[in-house]
């Protein structure tokens, strides 16, 4: 079936080469329209084209954009309307055939699942165009007699070294050899610290770990456990007193919840009363003292949308980076809350959900260079015992992927009360640090009902009792 969508106008250069250039519109059509439909769609086809410039119409690199612009973004799902409202907005609505084609798109694809098999036609035809284009460029180069044969064999060689590079999923880049980064780490030992690392709020752990860009850290413990408080405590941290975005991912709570905890934390009021709304005067006074730190704290997101994916993840990751506030950490809570990608029916596994989940969480480090924090739930044998890097619920990829881990242990009475000689007491068991030392135990106050981890002595500790080093 044909119809005025089948083939968009073209401009001149189009037409030099149509005859000559490999394309599918069909394919691209089928793209916008899996990625109208569903995030999944939108996931599956940013994977696979990222940002390169693969599509052959200029329309569709337009609405590839805006697509990516709107996914992410607080209480906005793209589709054909509010992809429309933001190319009307944007001065670009006409040139893209007006919202009738976004439409039309739509009724290309039957279901959003096959996009990334239509995104990897649209991929494949680019790099053909691209080898054409090489080619091109190197024969007219040699006819004109431009340079010498040498210079144009290699520029041709780079630039085909760039198109292998990319189709194996890395990016030509510069600056990776040992001379071009050796004067600035020379600098970084002058001035006795790294500046891409992380402080945390306890100066024990300190000593021995620091948290750093494309490094996943592994916070585990039991049901109350203290990993939330953990995790929070670390944001507020890095948001608050170090002035860098921030992201907590929460399947645990909501936002209110959320923000409960981190108003008693800072204000040391009881959560309690928080949550009771039965404050007192004092109560209201403490309050006021932190009011302006978290009024302005706007590039401290947290994120409790439901059902949330490491795509999704992703999504609101990529949508900071785009509002100019690239996180300085993100946190996830908790790692086997986070709701598995699509799987066909009898192929869900899950140790290997669990084990996809911790690799995507690896892989969000990488991609954006940040600190992520995994928090973890411990499985039942680990109750009653001091735990270890084994101990983690359905999957043992989490001890794999994990730059660092982090364990939680509380001694807690048979009821679950918090009684006895280590009452108010949390232990922090460096289980694994590929950095620096691991095997130490921290002690910390467990503050629940201000919603803290704190400080207290540093413990007796010598650089010689940790496993695998000093820090």
């Amino acid at each position: 079936m044909t119809d005025q969508y089948d083939e968009p106008p073209m401009d001149d250069s189009d037409r030099s080469t149509a005859t000559e250039l490999p394309r599918n519109l069909e394919a691209e059509q089928a793209v916008m329209g899996g990625m109208l439909l569903a995030p999944l769609g939108v996931n599956d086809a940013e994977r696979v084209i990222g940002t390169r410039p693969a599509f052959y119409w200029p329309k569709h690199e337009t609405i590839y954009r805006a697509i990516l612009a709107l996914h992410g973004a607080p209480g906005v799902r793209p589709d054909p309307i509010t992809v429309s409202d933001y190319l009307k907005r944007s001065g670009e609505l006409d040139k893209i055939g007006g919202a009738a084609y976004l439409h039309h798109c739509v009724q290309m694809i039957p279901t959003a699942a096959n996009t990334e098999w239509y995104a990897d036609i649209v991929v494949r035809l680019y790099r053909l165009r691209r080898i054409m284009q090489i080619s091109t460029e190197a024969g007219g180069s040699s006819r004109m007699a431009e340079a010498e044969p040498e210079v144009i064999l290699d520029k041709a060689l780079a630039d085909f070294q760039a198109l292998l590079a990319e189709a194996a999923g890395g990016e030509a880049e510069e600056g990776l050899s040992v001379a071009d980064n050796w004067t600035d780490f020379v600098d970084e030992l002058s001035e006795g610290h790294d500046p891409d690392a992380l402080d945390s709020p306890w100066k024990d752990l300190n000593e021995v770990v620091q948290f750093k860009p494309k490094e996943l850290t592994v916070v585990g413990a039991a049901t109350g456990g203290g990993k939330s408080l953990l995790g929070l405590n670390l944001a507020a941290h890095v948001a608050l007193r170090r002035g860098k975005p921030v992201l907590v991912a929460s399947m645990e709570m909501t936002r209110k919840e959320l923000i409960a905890r981190l108003t008693a934390a800072e204000a040391g009021v009881k959560l309690d009363h928080l949550i009771r709304r039965k404050l007192t005067d004092d109560d209201w006074v403490r309050i006021a003292k932190v009011s302006d730190r978290l009024q302005n704290a706007d590039k401290f997101i947290l994120d409790d949308s439901p059902a949330l994916t490491v795509p999704k993840i992703r999504a609101r990751v990529r949508w900071m980076v785009s509002q100019g506030q690239r996180p300085g950490l993100v946190v996830v809570d908790y790692m086997q809350l986070v709701t598995p990608e699509s799987t066909k029916a009898g192929d869900a596994n899950r140790a290997q959900e669990v084990a996809k989940i911790s690799r995507g969480l690896k892989l969000i480090a990488d991609e954006f260079a940040v600190p992520v924090i995994a928090l973890a739930q411990f499985n039942r044998g680990a109750v009653g015992r001091k735990p270890l890097v084994t101990d983690f619920k359905d999957s043992s990829q989490i001890e794999q992927d994990a730059s660092v881990i982090l364990l939680l242990h509380r001694e807690l009475a048979a009821d679950g009360s918090d009684t006895g000689r280590t009452a108010g007491k949390v232990e922090l068991i460096v289980g694994k640090n590929r950095n620096g030392g691991q095997g130490r135990e921290i002690t910390l106050n467990f503050q629940g009902e201000f919603g803290r981890l704190r400080s207290i002595a540093p413990p007796s500790w010598s650089p010689t009792s940790a496993l695998g080093g000093a820090a």
